[in-house]
Order: C-alpha cells, then structure tokens, then sequence
C-alpha cells in the first residue's frame, strides 16, 4: 500500500475498478466538518467543469465505520486485519457501485485535510475523476488531530426488474422496434434450458451493464443488420459479485 507524506499530514489511497449493514451511521446530509469537504470537493470539480459528487448515506456509513477503527488504532490503514476490503464494506452497507475509491487522511483541520489530497497526484485524481458520481464522509478528532475518510463510487441506480425492462425497453423503440407485451419469455430466456411459451425468437441476446442509458454496441448492429420488427425485454437477476453492480437483460427479437 502506497503511502504519500506532507510535512504534518499523512495520506493514503486505495482504488477499486470493475466493467453495499450499518444503517445506523447513515447521515442523510452532511454537517459540519463532513459537509465542509463534500462542498470543497464539488468546488474543485466545478473549477474544472465536472458534474458535482452525490452524497450517498451509504457510502457514508461505510467511510464512518472505517474510520472509528483508524481513530481507535491512532493509525492511518485501508484496511486492518480482520476487517473486509472497501468494496465489501460499502456493499455491506448498503451502496451499489461499478466503481470505487478511498482516500483516507489525518491533519490538523480539516481544511488542511482537502488541502494535502488536492497536493497529492492520487487522491486529487479520485477527488476530479469524472467517472465517480458519489461521495461519502467522514470525520473525527483524536486529540488534536482530525481523521477522515471519503468513499467515492460510480452509483448504480437500485432498479425493480419492471423499471430495468422500461428502460431498455424505450431504447429499443428509439431504434424503430416494436415491444412485445410480455417480458415472460425474455425472463425465461435468462435460463438457457428454459423454453417459449410465445413464438419462437429469430436471435436471442444477452448483456451486462452498470447502467440501461444506452444499449451496447453489439445489439444495435444486431437490430440494424437483422430486419427485426419487434423486440421482448426481460430481466436476469443482478450480478453482484466482487461487491460491484451489473444488471444483466435478456432481449429477445422477432
């Protein structure tokens, strides 16, 4: 584990990529020296034209319960013995995520704490990084010295099966597709020993995505070279391992 000095302050950094239960230290708002880093690190991305960071309760408790074993062990650690890695702790928690980071600090204030992550290259890389969208704190004194830990995360929107086939769903009509009135063969098309209790599709696909915004690049050349009229959409259960976030859609084309 890399460990950065700056005269007074000592850093650390730890990132986790991928293509979260501790409900009572969820704060639903930040306050006081929390909301006072959450408003510099959203300053710092304005400055450079990136989208401001969410907060996430979630992603706060996980940093919260982190951080009481730093300040009880008086010592700067991503991870102790015997404690989970960051991204089961913030899977246990309650965040969903296809991406996350750590920057954990000790310094005398805490505008001495954003200060020394904005001058270290890493932990200003997790602070400006446009792929991260949400944030949680959290601070405490020990003596004279603050500890803090912030939690970032790429969220993925908790989505019921009905809501993940609408969205996919309309994109598939924006590519000129009619929807076909039931998901039920599309769901049972996420079993591959599962049969059709409708007509038989012409193609069968399957994808994955931390996000239903857009359709994968594969499928649209699919439906752009296929001459397929209309389209079946069905969830398959969410691939949660490693603690990162997928939906998982079956589409089903005639």
């Amino acid at each position: 584990m890399a460990a950065i000095y700056f005269r007074r302050f000592v850093f650390a950094l730890i990132i986790f990529l991928s293509i979260v239960s501790a409900k009572s230290f969820a704060q639903s708002s930040p306050s006081g020296s929390e909301k006072f880093l959450f408003d510099a690190v959203n300053r710092e991305r304005a400055l450079k034209n990136l989208q401001p960071l969410q907060w996430d309760a979630n992603l706060a408790s996980a940093a919260r319960i982190h951080l009481h074993k730093m300040v009880e062990r008086n010592l700067l650690s991503h991870q102790f013995s015997g404690e989970a890695d960051l991204t089961k702790r913030a899977k246990d928690s309650g965040a969903h995520f296809s991406m996350v980071a750590e920057n954990i600090a000790e310094a005398p204030s805490d505008s001495e704490l954003h200060i020394g992550w904005m001058k270290s290259t890493p932990h200003r890389e997790n602070i400006l990084n446009p792929r991260l969208n949400s944030i949680g704190i959290a601070v405490e004194m020990r003596g004279t010295q603050y500890f803090a830990v912030q939690d970032f995360s790429t969220a993925v929107t908790a989505l019921s099966k009905e809501e993940q086939e609408k969205k996919v769903g309309q994109l598939l009509q924006a590519h000129g597709l009619l929807l076909a009135k039931s998901s039920e063969d599309a769901r049972k098309a996420c079993d591959s020993s599962a049969g059709f209790a409708g007509a038989r599709p012409l193609a069968i696909t399957h994808f994955e995505a931390p996000d239903l915004n857009q359709l994968p690049e594969q499928l649209i050349r699919t439906i752009k070279n296929g001459g397929y009229r209309t389209a079946a959409v069905g969830s398959c259960s969410a691939d949660e391992s490693g603690g990162f976030s997928r939906f998982r859609i079956a589409v089903l084309l005639y």
